[in-house]
């Protein structure tokens, strides 16, 4: 379903762009910018995290070509000197470089690999008829509806300019749904799963027909999609979650309700027929913080019934939107079908409610539960592989104008030495009480200097872009196998707290790595824990018993029964 703006509110709508963007520049005017940290303490601090994962005499390797780069007058002072330059003269220095790296330039399928993906809580209700019911809108303007891998454009404003109410939108998904009640046999959408390259050379063939093209123009003009998903196949209740949280993600498979995503929207609401629901979204305009502030909203919203009466106003029939499928278009899909579904199988996703504690616990022992669940990750990845990795945690840098995000490096020195010593029975709880307290609050310390800006992963990036804006070769410490090993992330994490019981979902970095992202709530901490099965040593069942266990035991050493 696309929402659009329509002629009879176009002025007041662009009155009111007119007035958040009056609002926008001076709310940005009071935003601080986004420093370059100083060139000696982001070296300093890169050494530092090497130290946990590399031998001595590779570090001293690393130390001597590092020491060069940042020596006064060499190459990091110049490149240093360029990024305060470009921090002088634009409105943020790292974020449209990080976006062209990260995002655009990009090869990778956007579905597991880059889209994450929200799963809230299952509402109480089975069935089409509750599934209509349960779809609320927000005061927005336009949206797209998929269905059984139909497309549909719905106008959610009355000829008059007066925004639809909710009975009104629910007699057009009617509509909609009779048009769209048998499966339609070519899912467009299934296209925009594919390699951005393949995908790039199948929008050029498909916009080459007019109906296409217009066809494509809608979907790529609505504000945001609707997807309203078959049920989840179901296997067992244990299982259900992480089954709900992958149909979100990726759809379940061209046998499910993938053909319903455009993965290319950079918001995707999903109601399914069995209660399941959530949003996915594309992440080159959009990040974790806003998008689960969004979805706090869509959630308070939903619980306001709304007084309006639908106006006496003839509405028009939802457009139903079509594709000419040429020889060449049917292949590129069938394709796609292949690949997504090889991807879909491929990903092995855990969702689980850890229900022991949370993150009250950490607090009232005066830790930081963000730097707690951390702690406890790079202990039970260390149980399940018997080395630690090198892991990024994805924290937020929208306090700064233009800020996107940062990656914080672990594990530190400090966790090391807790990791190695708590399953030693030789060292006393109290030394391993001690060592965790110095573990969790040296991470504590390296988020505080992330959120100040301070973080060490964005400014190694733009010194090593700085170069090659200027026409430089790529820096030796950028070409060392020290810098290949500590950014091959086998584990991306992130805390994405909500003000609800949901989770986010989104894929590996690497082939031998795992995702985790986790939701602490008061007395309880969502988990959801993803890796490839093509991967014989990682298995994200066995990473999230051993974490639960591995809580436990840290809960036991804080709080011991006996």
């Amino acid at each position: 379903m696309i929402l659009r703006k329509i002629q009879a509110g176009s002025c007041r709508a662009w009155l009111s762009r007119v007035s958040l963007r009056q609002q926008e520049l001076c709310f940005s005017s009071s935003v601080p910018s986004q420093p370059v940290p100083p060139l000696a303490q982001t070296l300093q601090a890169y050494l530092k995290a090497l130290e946990p994962l590399l031998p001595p005499e590779e570090l001293s390797h690393t130390r001597r070509m590092v020491q060069e780069f940042g020596r006064p007058g060499g190459l990091g002072p110049q490149l240093q000197e360029g990024l305060e330059k470009r921090a002088r003269h634009t409105k943020n220095w790292i974020s449209p470089w990080w976006v062209q790296w990260a995002y655009l330039e990009g090869r990778q399928p956007l579905p597991v690999h880059s889209n994450p993906a929200i799963s809230l809580p299952r509402r109480d209700y089975n069935g089409w008829r509750s599934q209509l019911v349960c779809v609320q809108t927000d005061r927005s303007r336009s949206g797209l509806q998929g269905q059984n891998q139909h497309f549909f454009q719905l106008e959610v404003y009355n000829s008059d300019g007066s925004r639809m109410t909710e009975s009104q939108i629910h007699s057009q998904l009617l509509r909609i749904r009779s048009q769209s009640w048998k499966t339609d046999k070519e899912p467009m959408g299934i296209l925009t799963s594919e390699h951005r390259h393949t995908w790039g050379q199948a929008y050029n063939r498909l916009l080459r027909d007019k109906l296409n093209k217009e066809s494509v123009r809608l979907i790529e003009s609505g504000l945001f999609s609707l997807c309203l998903d078959s049920p989840v196949m179901r296997i067992s209740d244990e299982k259900y979650a992480s089954r709900k949280a992958a149909q979100i993600l990726h759809g379940g498979g061209t046998f499910s309700n993938s053909g319903n995503r455009w993965f290319d929207k950079t918001l995707q609401f999903v109601v399914g027929e069995d209660g399941s629901w959530g949003l996915l979204y594309e992440q080159a305009t959009a990040e974790g913080p806003p998008i689960a502030a969004l979805l706090d909203h869509v959630l308070d919203y939903c619980e306001k019934p709304d007084p309006k009466r639908a106006p006496l106003v003839p509405l028009p029939m939802p457009k139903k939107l079509y594709f000419h499928i040429d020889r060449e278009i049917k292949r590129d899909i069938e394709h796609a079908k292949q690949n997504l579904d090889i991807l879909i199988n491929d990903l092995d996703v855990n969702v689980f409610n850890f229900k022991r504690f949370g993150k009250d616990l950490p607090k009232q022992h005066k830790l930081s539960p963000h730097s707690f669940i951390q702690v406890a990750l790079q202990l039970a990845y260390y149980r399940v592989h018997n080395e630690v990795c090198a892991a990024c945690d994805i924290v937020s840098q929208r306090m700064f104008r233009g800020g996107r995000t940062e990656y914080i490096r672990s594990p530190t020195s400090q966790t090391l030495k807790f990791i190695l010593a708590f399953d030693d029975s030789s060292v006393t709880r109290e030394a391993k009480l001690q060592l965790f307290r110095e573990a969790v609050d040296a991470y504590a310390a390296l988020t505080d200097q992330a959120f100040k800006g301070h973080g060490i992963e964005r400014h190694l990036l733009g010194l090593k872009l700085q170069a090659i804006e200027e026409g430089r070769s790529i820096p030796k410490i950028f070409m060392d196998t020290a810098y290949g090993l500590a950014t091959h992330w086998k584990l991306r994490t992130g805390q994405v707290p909500a003000n609800t019981d949901s989770v986010m979902c989104f894929g590996p970095l690497v082939p031998d790595g795992y995702s985790v992202c986790y939701n602490p709530q008061a007395d309880h901490v969502h988990f959801s824990i993803t890796a490839f099965n093509c991967c014989e040593e990682t298995h994200a069942e066995t990473f999230a018993v051993t974490l639960k266990d591995t809580l436990c035991q840290l809960q036991e050493l804080l709080q011991p029964t006996v």
